[in-house]
């Protein structure tokens, strides 16, 4: 399943419109931004919402919420016009689902990689997310994981697998070849400091996982 077609690609913690317009020329799928307290890439929602106005139509605004009360993740979701909901903290299947069915908005959850109960945790989640975003961390760190060892579990998950965790513009073709995902997820490994998006990365990220497939 998350072999068919082109590989999407999702540039995370956007901060201001001219790097979200950068991204979606590039052909980014996703532009995410972050509102998790205490991260380099905290945006406000009147900011978010800017971002979103101004991306073209196809490209999806995404919002990142970590352990947020579900009533906050609704009324921002409507406020900032997201098209996508991605959960980074202790969610569970049933909280993945409420706030899907609460927004109508299709939610990805975020999973920290561990070869041991990968399988189990895709299970668990794939009635309640439309996508699995697979990380090497807890999220935002830039930690590569094996990618060989994900490869069967993407390959045959019932709900598409996003990587995120280590990518930059010279490895995420080499992911994509490796792990068949579905899409891939980049923060720091286009920042040329934490929290600051380097152009010409984000460009070359794109077009390599692009290229990939």
């Amino acid at each position: 399943m998350n072999g068919v077609g082109r590989t999407r690609g999702k540039i995370c913690g956007v901060r201001d419109v001219e790097t979200a317009l950068v991204c979606a020329r590039a052909g980014a799928d996703a532009v995410g931004r972050v509102f998790a307290q205490g991260s380099p890439r905290l945006v406000t929602p009147e900011r978010a919402a800017e971002i979103a106005r101004a991306l073209p139509p196809f490209v999806t605004a995404v919002g990142l919420f970590v352990d947020t009360p579900e009533d906050e993740v609704v009324r921002v979701s409507g406020a900032c016009r997201l098209g996508m909901v991605q959960l980074h903290g202790g969610e569970s299947p049933e909280v993945c689902a409420r706030v899907g069915e609460a927004t109508g908005l299709p939610v990805m959850r975020a999973v920290r990689f561990d070869e041991r109960t990968i399988r189990e945790t895709i299970d668990r989640y794939s009635g309640s997310c439309s996508a699995l975003l697979v990380d090497g961390s807890s999220g935002g760190l830039g930690e590569r994981f094996d990618w060989t060892a994900l490869a069967p579990y993407a390959e045959t998950s019932a709900v598409p697998i996003v990587v995120a965790g280590g990518l930059s513009p010279e490895n995420v073709g080499e992911c994509v070849r490796m792990t068949g995902a579905y899409g891939v997820d980049v923060s720091s490994g286009v920042e040329s400091a934490r929290g600051v998006k380097d152009h010409a990365l984000i460009e070359l990220f794109v077009c390599n996982a692009l290229d990939a497939r």
